[in-house]
């Protein structure tokens, strides 16, 4: 059974100064995360503090993407060499990179070896337009999508994987998928895909669902078998309302029991 996660993505959010505030709170309420796999997604310039933070309580830190090179004359960017130490995780892919900045799924997938061959752990995000989900497009998209991600990428080296299933039309709009709905694609296109890829082994990655995500609908998602955590966006803002989302998917998925 894949671990129960749950990870913040502050995007581009919080002060140096509040993103210490929010990892502090919640850090001091992790002690109701049992079971959970917490992990806080701050902007660059506040991973170190962040880390500090929360150093000992068990929460970990992810960045929110990565450059594929080690090193060179790319100005601005960060890569996995520079993260190695300071977080543990790392978002890759997300619909907003795609979308805004023109992120392909080669892209995608450069940044997903380059993660893995510096001890990163990505959360491969995928999901589907409006456009693509009402010309029956859906299944087929995140089915490639997964696959370009994972191209190339051998069986023994997918160890702390995540696979985050966020539709575009559902980020911060107020408007999730059901949990139906969503648990029709995890099961189904992503699940298969994964299978297809690494055999048993795949029964082994998490797959979270984003997209919206808040304290009052997170049990309906967590209760699909097939979904084991969130991705969560605005509500991981506030350190109560992420910890009642990490809270509520613990006791859901029965982590710690």
């Amino acid at each position: 059974m894949p671990a129960t996660v749950v990870a913040g993505n502050w995007k581009m959010n919080t002060t140096l100064n509040e993103a210490r505030t929010l990892a502090g709170g919640v850090r001091d309420l992790a002690v109701n995360a049992a079971g959970v796999e917490v992990i806080l997604c701050p902007p660059a310039i506040s991973l170190a503090a962040v880390r500090d933070m929360v150093s000992g309580s068990g929460v970990k830190v992810g960045a929110q993407n990565l450059h594929h090179e080690d090193s060179g004359a790319y100005t601005g960017e960060i890569s996995a060499v520079m993260l190695n130490g300071v977080c543990q995780y790392v978002i890759l892919g997300h619909s907003e990179r795609r979308q805004l900045f023109g992120e392909t799924d080669q892209q995608v997938n450069l940044k997903v070896k380059a993660a893995f061959s510096h001890g990163l752990k990505p959360i491969v995000c995928v999901g589907e337009t409006l456009e693509q989900r009402e010309s029956g497009q859906a299944a087929r998209v995140i089915s490639g999508q997964v696959g370009a991600a994972l191209d190339g990428v051998a069986p023994v080296d997918i160890n702390g994987l995540i696979v985050a299933y966020e539709p575009v039309w559902a980020i911060g709009t107020g408007q999730a998928a059901t949990p139906e709905g969503a648990a029709e694609i995890m099961g189904g296109a992503i699940s298969e895909t994964l299978h297809s890829l690494y055999g048993s082994s795949s029964a082994a990655v998490p797959l979270l669902y984003g997209g919206s995500v808040n304290a009052g609908n997170i049990v309906d998602f967590a209760g699909q078998s097939c979904i084991h955590g969130a991705l969560v966006g605005g509500a991981s803002l506030q350190a109560d309302s992420f910890m009642d989302i990490v809270r509520l998917a613990g006791e859901t998925k029965g982590a710690g029991s």
